[in-house]
């Protein structure tokens, strides 16, 4: 019998975009009006979740950005064009 591996972690990137697809979705169904205000409620409270799982990552892939230009001083980096506060 085979030995089994333990199963990696997804990459970061890779929760992104399922985190994404997954809000994406919630949206289309929410604007089609259809669900209870119960079931509205939770598709809310799943996207706001999911909203914050989204921005959680794009700060850490921005850090990481910031790291590799200026692995010494990332404090020092430049925000990115866009970027508020």
């Amino acid at each position: 019998m085979a030995a089994k591996t333990p199963a990696t972690p997804p990459s970061a990137v890779a929760t992104f975009e399922r985190s994404l697809d997954e809000l994406e979705q919630l949206v289309q169904k929410m604007e089609k009006g259809e669900q209870s205000l119960d079931e509205s409620l939770l598709a809310y409270e799943r996207g706001v979740a999911l909203y914050r799982q989204c921005q959680t990552a794009l700060e850490q892939a921005e850090l990481r950005v910031r790291l590799l230009s200026d692995p010494g001083r990332p404090e020092s980096a430049e925000d990115f064009p866009g970027d508020v506060g």
